[in-house]
Order: C-alpha cells, then structure tokens, then sequence
C-alpha cells in the first residue's frame, strides 16, 4: 500500500475534498395511468394497479419479478 512522502496542507487536502459534487439522478419521464411518473433509466420498476398496490415488477414493458 503506498504511504505519503509528505503531509499535505489543510488548504490542498479542502481543495481536493471540494472537487467532489454530488450531481442530481437523470431521470426518465413516462406516463403511467393518465398521471407522469419520473424513475432512473436501466432499472426495474414496479407496477401497480389502481389502488397502488405492487404486482409485479416491469423492465422494457416485459415482466421480470413478481413482488
């Protein structure tokens, strides 16, 4: 495992711990029952019916799981 040489500074070890940002999800818009619902791309989704009830799980309009 590689040990520093030197102590880094207060002032560059703020600097490199600053440069870290979180950054918002990109969200995937789709319509759902008449209302618009926002969910990550490339994951599984839930299906529900209309009492909000799980049923099952859905990945490109195909079923996957059962919930």
């Amino acid at each position: 495992m590689a040990v520093p040489k030197r102590k880094m500074s207060r002032s560059n070890t703020r600097h490199r711990r600053s440069a870290w940002k979180a950054s918002a999800p990109t969200l995937v818009k789709t319509e759902e029952n008449g209302r618009t619902v926002y969910s990550l791309p490339h994951r599984a989704r839930v299906v529900e019916d209309s009492q909000g009830n799980a049923l099952f799980l859905e990945y490109k309009g195909r079923k996957v799981a059962d919930v």
